[in-house]
């Protein structure tokens, strides 16, 4: 690798304690590389940084804000195949689906560089002849964005883009067990000549990191991507220095499939979207209410798919399914398998970790029926490559069972009637809403959730308004 260093001030910088930390492949369950591992001092050191920066960055225009997103953009293409493959060694994922991440990065970046110059305040009307007022959209400051390991690239991406785009300067922290493809975003950044202190990465503990964050006055915002429990403690803590703060958080996605599809190719369909990252997605699908006329044709046609799937080695060629992240991920997967039998539930493919490989945290893609209630798979957000499928027999019921949940991130709909598709977008209580599209997700598009599933949006116009704050100016004129 070319750096294993945090950047802070346009330099790559070591951890001040000597502090460093192994990145473990999951597919070989060696380390990839060994990067340095600081703490709060960095954390403070990076926000100083970002501060000073802060007080030109704001001042440049839109359109030279703009130009080094643009070329940062081309870098990451350039650079994508390099960048792919740390990714898939650090985290798993087919090299396919990593470079595909590293894509749609560069594509966040230069939906950005033009997003900045739509930024806009307005002229109010008034009822005074001599008064004049006027709204003005201005940086919030220094911000802070915070990632998790399953989307190592693109959700700093979002986070990053955004925040320069609208004038703010930024402080990433990526996940301790994958570092490394956000180091070579960062490697891009220092080669286009982004002003130092503008970006910064900091790596280490997150407690330390987060404490930083919450307790110097400098950080004016936090963008947080993660599990719903870590973000309600981050707006807990956010309360004390009254710091904006937007939440991605956790979901359970339900797939509403209906009687007018074809049930084998709905069952291909969802295969794709479930197996996904190994269901290790925030938007993956989670729950497969199948119309009860189809419900044994599309389960027939979902176990053939799923047994069908390559698992292996993402940097092996053909590999659809690579492994899971960590140990723990392995032995919440099982035990969620496990709790499922134990109240009713069939195993009709997987079930188990997989046999066919010495090292590695592979899971057999698996698919259940007959669940019960009691299932915890049905309230329990599982990031697993698990499918459970029930089903339903009228629209209403299809649509209360698929709300019956605190999470409202994503939800799937497959249907040819029209009536349907309209009142499913407008009775599920869903932030994002997939009517025949596994992969409902796209940077033109605003990707966030309701209920416990987190607080504002990214991507699109919606995306940048985070880190904007909005200022009214009153003029009295002379008469």
């Amino acid at each position: 690798m070319a750096h294993t260093q945090m950047y802070i001030d346009g330099r790559w910088t070591g951890a001040s304690g000597g502090g460093k930390l192994e990145v473990i492949n999951p597919a070989t369950e060696e380390a990839v590389d060994v990067v340095e591992y600081g703490g709060r001092a960095e954390a403070s050191a990076a926000l100083d940084a970002a501060q000073r920066a802060f007080e030109t960055w704001k001042k440049a225009t839109a359109w030279q804000r703009g130009e080094f997103l643009k070329k940062a953009a081309d870098l990451l293409r350039e650079r994508a195949d390099d960048i792919a493959r740390t990714m898939t060694m650090e985290q798993g994922k087919p090299l396919a689906e990593a470079k595909g991440e590293t894509m749609v990065s560069a594509m966040t970046f230069e939906w950005f560089a033009e997003e900045g110059k739509r930024v806009e305040g307005r002229w109010a009307q008034t009822m005074d002849p001599l008064k004049r007022y006027l709204t003005m959209k201005q940086p919030i400051g220094v911000c802070a964005a915070i990632s998790p390991w399953n989307f190592p690239l693109v959700l700093q991406a979002r986070k990053i883009a955004a925040s320069l785009a609208a004038g703010c300067t930024v402080v990433a922290r990526p996940a301790s067990q994958t570092p490394l493809s956000l180091i070579k975003m960062f490697e891009c950044f220092e080669d286009v000549g982004l002003p130092p202190g503008v970006a910064n990465l900091v790596m280490g503990p997150p407690a330390e990191i987060v404490d930083e964050f919450m307790e110097n006055p400098i950080c004016r915002k936090i963008s947080f991507t993660g599990s719903t429990e870590v973000g309600k403690e981050l707006m807990r803590r956010a309360a004390d220095g009254v710091k904006r703060v937007s939440l991605e958080l956790g979901g359970h996605a339900p797939v509403l499939i209906f009687d007018d599809v074809d049930p084998e190719q709905a069952a291909r369909t969802a295969v794709t979207g479930k197996f996904r990252n190994n269901g290790q997605v925030c938007i993956s699908p989670t729950r497969f209410y199948i119309h009860e006329s189809r419900r044994k044709a599309f389960t027939e046609a979902a176990v053939e798919f799923a047994r069908k799937l390559k698992l292996g080695n993402g940097l092996d060629e053909g590999v659809e399914i690579g492994p899971m992240f960590e140990p723990k991920a392995l032995e919440k997967t099982k035990r969620l398998v496990d709790q499922a039998v134990k109240v009713g539930a069939n195993v009709l493919a997987g079930g188990s970790r997989s046999t066919r490989f010495d090292k590695g945290y592979f899971f057999e893609p698996t698919v259940l029926d007959n669940l019960g209630t009691k299932a915890d798979i049905l309230t329990e957000e599982p990031f697993a490559p698990i499918m459970p499928i029930l089903s339903f027999e009228q629209i209403d019921e299809a649509i209360a069972k698929a709300n019956d949940t605190i999470y409202g991130l994503a939800a799937y709909v497959m249907t040819n009637d029209l009536t349907t598709a309209i009142r499913m977008a407008e009775g599920l209580e869903y932030g994002i809403i997939g009517i025949n599209d596994p992969v409902p997700a796209a940077v033109q598009s605003p990707f966030g959730g309701m209920k416990q599933s987190g607080i504002g949006r990214e991507n699109s116009h919606e995306g940048i308004e985070p880190y904007l704050e909005t200022k009214s100016v009153s003029f009295m004129l002379k008469s």
